[in-house]
């Protein structure tokens, strides 16, 4: 029924007769009230497309666009549209993660020379439009890309015939020598041996299409790095995914041919051209980029896979896979302060841009994911090509990347974790072969900068080690003994199975090696030492160790304390371990040492570990226990302890910031400290100073800066909502004056929607309702 039914309604009603009145104006009243919910439901469920009304300086003024595994920069510059190409997986024999080329767009006549321009994200639907006129003459370009097939459409619609002319522009036309801090790009990092190359890719015209590809040779830095490592001997049983690794394209439009070249630079880089151009004059073109990535020797069977792909799907099917992903999970906060409804803003586009790379064959990389740009836009010194990012392409830095995957638990994108999960899964054999050829014992060990086989980055390794150096230690002062960051990824695993109903059998292998390392290499540590493998009280020794990257020489680490009871514990609840595991890993919790305090004027705090060397990075660890671990939290025993620590450890103090990684919103969140996590999240979740709002950084690591974003959803995700096994804590460091309607994930398959209004909670949608009963207002409590 309308709104003006209902009115007619109500007044027949009321002229009806006076006995009526009371029950009639309770009856306006809750039909108003309706309305007025009804419309700030529509409200805010409107997601914030991003709009611009003028063309951007460059491509640091792009905008995020994708879907699938693909992630395109599109911006209009000087009259022409440009699209950078990235796609998951495109290592190159250094182990760069190689953009695959840039497109231009031209018009003749050229709408984009006339005053009105719109560039707009249409958020729902998961594409981008843009359009402008000059004179009569009106142009809408459409840029969508196929989430189930590696195809990126471009539809130009014109109300005049008009000529496309649309150039792949490539740097990599010739091979380049990288030098310098532009091998950061790889896995040389500072410590190249010899000649680094970035081998040039193999373009032409064909059939009417441009083809583009790179094909790795036999050589890559896969086999440098064994060599380097003393596993030569193991080489043939290790997993190296640069082999026979062939990656690239083509462009083909209806009405094209191919137009010749021209050579130019854009921002100091050479690039070659390969022109496709309109036959005639048309009102319609429809431009086709198709990009492949197999492991093949040959490049006839890539071709064949290439034109396999369907590249003629309509688009109805992308837009209804991203309007299912927005129904899914959503935060929208209506607040007369700006700053939280730029987070509510902020965490949608940047969820959106994690949804770009929802069928990766690998994990969104934290330094930049799909969305990097021309490197001397976000530092003026690198004067490099768009394939540059900090901190590498294929290599894996866990303390930055898990927070990357956290935020999609409370989200519901459990399919998104899928590639970061398998990514562990390839290198398990890999890391056991590894433990065993070093130290004779078994389990996985797992670096904290690893390469995507599974190896610690060469240059992180450390060429220049003494002769008699243990092979499995990194020679490094940040690294050495960081084993335990995979334990966060087990736990997000083991997560899954709790939150989503997840079979998570087949990761069984790779969680179980992960706390056999840490049983076994720190028993063989302790019988190098002495006769005995546990101390006194039958708890492992664990030294040396690593609080983060920060405390070093760390004899019983908080954080590694915190990760091996925490994912212990959670491993023995599964319900199909037989006997012989649950005997096992029960034999190993008892053996997990008690974490460590300290003091600070007269407060009890908790300690970073029992004992360490030396402080060398400014990350938190000792608050750990409360977040990722949840061993003190609101409601929990020894809430006061980690309060003290959040408030009086001196060092938290000196290190707190919202920078970059830094998950101190997080910790405040997590311990129910709501003006403190609402001044670091909202800070962190602000506008980005970029044009597109959700490109932070560079922050400690690169522009955008996904392990900043991360966090950030994070943050807001437990400002709003904490699970605490089965009891379910809503706004626990929630304001009150930040009206919000939400829909998040709880363990045990559990939605909760809610809205809070004016500090009231005025609606609540549990599924299953059974678990409505486990849900507990903390706004009122």
């Amino acid at each position: 029924m309308g709104t003006t039914s209902l009115n007619v309604l109500i007044c027949l009603i009321w002229s009806k007769n006076k006995y009526l009145k009371a029950l009639n104006l309770f009856f306006v009243f809750f039909v108003s009230l309706c309305f007025i919910t009804q419309n700030a439901f529509s409200q805010e469920k409107a997601l914030n497309n991003v709009v611009w009304n003028s063309q951007s300086l460059n491509s640091s003024e792009s905008m995020p666009v994708g879907g699938g595994d693909i992630g395109l920069n599109l911006w209009a510059e000087n009259g022409n549209i440009y699209l950078y190409l990235s796609k998951s997986g495109t290592f190159d024999e250094n182990n760069t993660l190689l953009k695959l080329g840039r497109l231009k767009l031209k018009l003749y006549p050229n709408p984009f020379e006339g005053k009105t321009f719109k560039q707009e994200l249409i958020l729902k639907d998961g594409y981008a439009q843009i359009s402008s006129s000059d004179g009569k003459l009106n142009t809408r370009i459409k840029v969508w890309v196929d989430v189930f097939n590696p195809v990126i459409h471009l539809e130009v619609n014109s109300n005049q015939k008009i000529t496309t002319e649309a150039a792949y522009e490539s740097w990599r036309f010739e091979d380049r020598i990288t030098k310098g801090k532009e091998n950061n790009q790889n896995s040389y990092k500072w410590a190249p041996q010899g000649i680094v190359k970035t081998l040039k890719d193999e373009i032409a015209f064909k059939n009417n299409s441009v083809q583009f590809y790179h094909q790795n040779k036999s050589e890559t830095v896969f086999d440098v790095t064994v060599k380097q490592q003393g596993l030569e001997a193991e080489k043939y049983k290790l997993f190296n995914p640069l082999k026979n690794l062939v990656f690239g394209g083509s462009i083909q439009g209806n009405n094209m041919i191919p137009a010749g070249n021209y050579n130019g630079i854009y921002l100091s880089t050479p690039f070659k051209a390969w022109t496709l151009k309109s036959k005639k004059p048309s009102s319609s073109t429809k431009l086709t980029i198709t990009l492949n990535t197999a492991t093949t020797g040959s490049i006839q069977d890539w071709e064949t896979n290439l034109k396999a792909i369907n590249n003629k799907n309509s688009q109805k099917t992308s837009i209804n896979w991203w309007n299912d992903y927005w129904k899914r999970s959503f935060i929208f906060i209506n607040s007369k302060d700006e700053l939280a409804n730029q987070s509510s803003k902020n965490y949608q586009l940047f969820r959106y841009m994690l949804g770009c790379n929802a069928f990766g064959k690998y994990p969104t990389k934290f330094n930049g994911g799909l969305f990097t740009f021309d490197p001397q836009l976000t530092d003026t010194t690198l004067k490099y090509t768009p394939d540059f990012r900090n901190w590498g392409g294929g290599t894996h830095t866990a303390q930055n990347q898990r927070l990357v995957y956290w935020p999609m638990l409370k989200s519901g994108d459990f399919e998104m974790m899928k590639p970061q999960f398998d990514f562990y899964l390839n290198l398990l054999k890999n890391a056991e072969i590894r433990t065993q050829s070093a130290w004779g014992h078994n389990g996985a060990s797992f670096t904290e900068q690893l390469e995507n086989f599974g190896l610690p980055n060469p240059a992180e390794y450390g060429w220049k080690r003494p002769a008699d150096f243990n092979k499995g230690m990194e020679y490094n002062a940040w690294l050495e003994y960081e084993w335990d960051t995979v334990l966060e990824f087990c736990m997000m695993i083991l997560d899954t199975e709790r939150y989503n109903g997840a079979n998570i059998e087949k990761y069984l292998p790779l969680i179980e090696s992960s706390l056999t390392f840490f049983k076994e290499h720190y028993t063989y540590l302790a019988k190098q030492r002495g006769a005995k493998a546990l101390d006194a009280n039958g708890h492992l020794v664990l030294f040396p160790g690593s609080g983060a990257e920060t405390y070093k020489m760390a004899y019983n680490s908080t954080s590694t304390i915190a990760a091996l009871k925490t994912v212990l514990e959670r491993l023995l609840e599964l319900p199909n371990l037989s006997e012989k595991q649950k005997t096992e890993w029960s034999a190993m919790l008892t053996t997990i040492p008690p974490i460590n305090f300290r003091s600070f004027n007269g407060h009890t705090t908790i300690a970073p570990a029992k004992l360490w060397e030396r402080i060398n990075n400014t990350e938190s660890p000792q608050l750990y226990p409360v977040y990722p671990w949840g061993i003190y939290g609101i409601g929990k025993p020894g809430l006061d302890t980690a309060i003290n620590t959040y408030k009086y450890d001196t060092d938290v103090l000196k290190f707190r910031s919202y920078i970059g990684w830094k998950q101190d919103n997080i910790f405040a969140a997590r311990l129910g400290l709501t003006d403190e996590a609402a001044k670091l999240t909202t800070a962190k979740l602000k506008d980005s100073g970029r044009r597109f709002p959700a490109f932070w950084g560079p922050g400690f690591d690169w522009t955008p800066d996904h392990n900043w974003g991360g966090s950030g959803m994070i943050g807001l995700q437990e400002m709003l909502m904490q699970a605490d096994g089965k009891k379910i804590n809503l706004f626990p460091a929630w304001p009150k004056d930040w009206d919000v309607h939400f829909k998040l994930y709880a363990p045990y398959q559990t939605t909760v929607e809610g809205q809070l209004k004016n500090g009231k909670l005025i609606d609540l949608k549990v599924i299953p309702e059974s678990r409505k009963k486990d849900v507990i207002n903390k706004m009122i409590g």
